[in-house]
């Protein structure tokens, strides 16, 4: 896939299949915008398109954009979007100034005059432009003056997957992070650096890698602990997780700290890539250190069956 950080960075296509949005998650009822896309591209002999923003439009134009919660980064997103066989992906830097742009200069200025769009696939309910103005009517009625077709997945394709962002944010911050699989089709991930912590793992038996996610719009599920499994320099390793505050050593911050097995080296500054499966338990406070070292000894057990299963 050929990742286009503007579109002043983009070569006209003389056939291209098209799709825009956000996509954040890239979840199943995006896939199916995609599958659709590389179906048409096919049939024509065309390439795939698909057109994104970042940063994420709320974040330009939404006053409570500080509460914004994401499923994806943008790294995250292309990472996602490259192994979907999708041809070109073309980043928008969104700005106020772009926001300002109305439907009908949007698709002159973007789809026709510089990616030579010959086919858009869009959602049901994707709309574009100034105040969001531009719709799939406007586009019907609009597509052989502006000299492409125009296709919309229908409300009644996308509901039956019942899939939606805003869902699948509900169900991480529930914890139902088997739901959130479902939805997404592929096990939640976090990533990010590994830091120094208080080391108190290691002095228990259960040495954990800290790890600090640099996106603090990234949604991190509900505090508990997880079932997870973790890529580290190439290598899967099977583990757990604690996301939340430690109240059984009267933590003040949260963290999210990972318990990798047969794992012993020191990776401070190197990336932890996480993939979290299931929901073991909520986050508690034990009378002891002695009280939650047993406790982790039945999440280790736990985690163990669910891995073996």
């Amino acid at each position: 896939m050929k990742v286009h950080h503007s579109i002043d960075s983009f070569q006209k296509l003389p056939y291209a299949v098209v799709t825009s949005g956000t996509f954040d998650g890239v979840h199943l009822g995006h896939q199916k915008i995609l599958a659709r896309l590389r179906e048409i591209s096919t049939q024509s002999g065309g390439e795939t398109v698909v057109l994104t923003f970042w940063p994420h439009p709320r974040m330009v134009v939404s006053e409570d954009s500080q509460s914004l919660q994401l499923l994806s980064p943008i790294e995250e997103k292309i990472e996602i979007l490259s192994q979907l066989g999708i041809q070109h992906l073309v980043i928008i830097p969104f700005t106020r100034s772009f926001s300002e742009l109305s439907s009908n200069d949007f698709i002159r200025q973007v789809l026709v005059d510089r990616i030579g769009t010959r086919k858009l696939v869009i959602g049901y309910d994707h709309r574009f432009g100034r105040n969001r103005e531009g719709s799939f009517e406007f586009l019907q009625q609009n597509a052989s003056h502006f000299g492409f077709e125009v296709e919309e997945i229908s409300r009644q394709d996308i509901d039956q997957l019942a899939i939606s962002s805003t869902r699948i944010r509900k169900s991480l911050l529930e914890g139902d992070v088997r739901e959130a699989h479902e939805l997404l089709g592929r096990p939640y991930q976090l990533s990010g650096t590994v830091v120094k912590g208080k080391q108190l793992g290691r002095t228990i038996g259960f040495p954990t890698a800290n790890v600090m996610v640099k996106e603090n719009y990234k949604l991190i599920p509900a505090n508990g602990v997880y079932t997870i499994k973790a890529q580290q320099a190439g290598t899967i390793y099977k583990g757990m997780l604690n996301i939340g505050h430690r109240p059984t050593i009267d933590g003040t911050t949260r963290t999210i700290e990972a318990h990798l097995f047969d794992f012993d080296r020191e990776i401070y500054g190197e990336k932890l890539q996480i993939e979290l499966l299931h929901y073991l338990r909520p986050e508690h406070k034990f009378n002891s250190l002695e009280d939650l070292v047993q406790q982790i000894k039945v999440d280790k057990e736990q985690t163990l069956a669910y891995l073996h299963q």
